[in-house]
């Protein structure tokens, strides 16, 4: 079954999750933020799954751009669900999932090791 990888293609990680994907020879599709937008439905589902704050990047560059009041009014799923659709940039990258089950947000070695044994 083809993975789902969501995030921005600029972003180094998303860039080396894929590169790591295709040396695998894992079918996936990717869904640019960007392009087409967060989807809410599995961003509930994702908070669900991970919780929000595994989900809200708070040490990328779009949460420290952040000024301190909106960054305080981040406090619960509500408010950190309502911040990552109005600021793709603030979801942690990439979100890999597999038939609705999220299996890495981000990626590193334990993470791809993970995906690995669901491919």
């Amino acid at each position: 079954m083809s993975l789902l990888v969501y995030g921005i293609p600029n972003c180094n990680t998303v860039k080396k999750a894929r590169t790591w994907l295709d040396e695998q020879g894992a079918s996936f599709v990717f869904h640019d933020y960007k392009k087409q937008g967060v989807p809410a439905d599995r961003l509930d589902d994702w908070i669900g799954q991970v919780g929000w704050e595994v989900l809200v990047n708070k040490q990328g560059t779009t949460w420290r751009q952040l000024d301190e009041a909106t960054k305080a009014g981040v406090s619960d799923a509500a408010s950190a669900k309502a911040l990552m659709l109005k600021q793709a940039s603030v979801i942690k990258r990439p979100v890999i999932e597999q038939a609705g089950r999220v299996l890495a947000v981000g990626f590193d070695e334990k993470k791809a090791a993970a995906v690995a044994a669901a491919l």
